[in-house]
């Protein structure tokens, strides 16, 4: 049996980098495998945002907004909240008990987010276990196919870490090993040009985004510094502007003798930048169209989480009473 296991922390909108990262694969496979369970993450949002749990409440209907704006299908996934199956907390707590603090810290996933919070010395001891707590999340599921981005491939390894060290310690196959599902799509960066596309960096294209708030950002997007006047030769290589048309425009043919005019000079930053525009507007309109109609029944998204909880929580809870026995805990 193929079980998906995929899901987004809720503490802003969620943008096209996600989109092509993960979401477009989403929407391609639903109803191709056996089941499928998409969860808001709200506890781990928390392991940075404690201090402000609000912001974290407050998105979680934003992110099942855009779930439903780009097509997923309530009636082929189950969408669930993570702090409503707190047997995935239990499931985290066993879990540390095999993994230790080095192996933790030389995650280069967990290390890129330490780097860019500016933590040190100072991370939270939450956000620094965060790869066992997406551990208990796919495999309380018995999930085995995880749509995600190259950049959490780390967390994938480190959940089969977790679940070959119970199974072969136990002596029993417990626990499944689980595979990535990839895009295929490089990661896209901010519009700023940095390496990463994040809410917190402010360098993002939201799905929700006015058309008019695609102009204003992608007219101030980072292209090549050197490229002064129309008629100099220009850079394609870091060109956030290209990368973008790379990842969104379908007519290859027309976007590789873009970037040669761009090359060879007469090619106006202006002129690849409306293009953009037209191709981000085109792919995004119907999604803030059906989001639009979508937020006017706000309770009934809400009812719809609550009830995929309480059908997640049920299957959370078998695999739990499993490692109990396990774990000689079954009192």
């Amino acid at each position: 049996m193929d079980i998906i296991l995929t899901g987004d922390r809720p503490t802003g909108k969620l943008h096209i980098g996600h989109y092509v990262g993960s979401l477009k694969t989403r929407v391609s496979i639903q109803g191709k495998y056996d089941k499928s369970f998409i969860m808001i993450a709200d506890t781990q949002a928390l392991s940075d945002n404690a201090l402000n749990p609000g912001k974290v409440r407050d998105n979680v209907i934003e992110v099942m907004l855009d779930y439903l704006s780009i097509g997923l299908k309530p009636e082929l996934n189950t969408f669930f909240i993570q702090s409503l199956v707190p047997e995935l907390a239990e499931l985290t707590m066993y879990y540390m008990n095999f993994v230790n603090l080095g192996r933790l810290s030389r995650n280069p996933t967990v290390k890129a987010e330490m780097k860019q919070k500016g933590y040190n010395d100072k991370i939270p001891v939450g956000f620094l276990c965060y790869p066992i707590s997406q551990a208990a999340d796919i495999t309380a599921f018995k999930a085995n196919l995880i749509p995600v981005g190259d950049d959490q491939l780390p967390m994938i390894e480190q959940t089969n870490e977790i679940v070959r060290r119970i199974n072969n310690h136990f002596n029993k196959d417990i626990l499944k090993e689980c595979k990535p599902l990839l895009s295929g799509v490089q990661r896209l960066p901010g519009i700023d040009g940095r390496a990463k596309m994040s809410k917190s960096l402010n360098n993002a294209i939201y799905l929700s985004d006015s058309r008019e708030c695609i102009i204003k950002k992608v007219m101030s997007m980072y292209t090549d510094p050197n490229h002064i006047r129309v008629e100099d030769k220009g850079n394609v290589e870091g060109n956030v502007v290209f990368k973008y048309l790379d990842a969104f425009d379908t007519r290859k043919d027309e976007v590789e003798k873009l970037k040669q005019h761009y090359e060879k000079g007469g090619l106006g930053d202006i002129t690849i930048k409306k293009r953009l525009i037209e191709v981000l507007d085109e792919e995004l309109s119907p999604i803030r169209l059906r989001r639009k109609q979508l937020e006017k029944n706000k309770e009934e998204l809400l009812i719809m989480l609550k009830t995929g909880s309480e059908h997640a929580r049920n299957i959370a809870a078998d695999t739990l009473t499993e490692l109990k026995k396990v774990f000689c805990l079954d009192y």
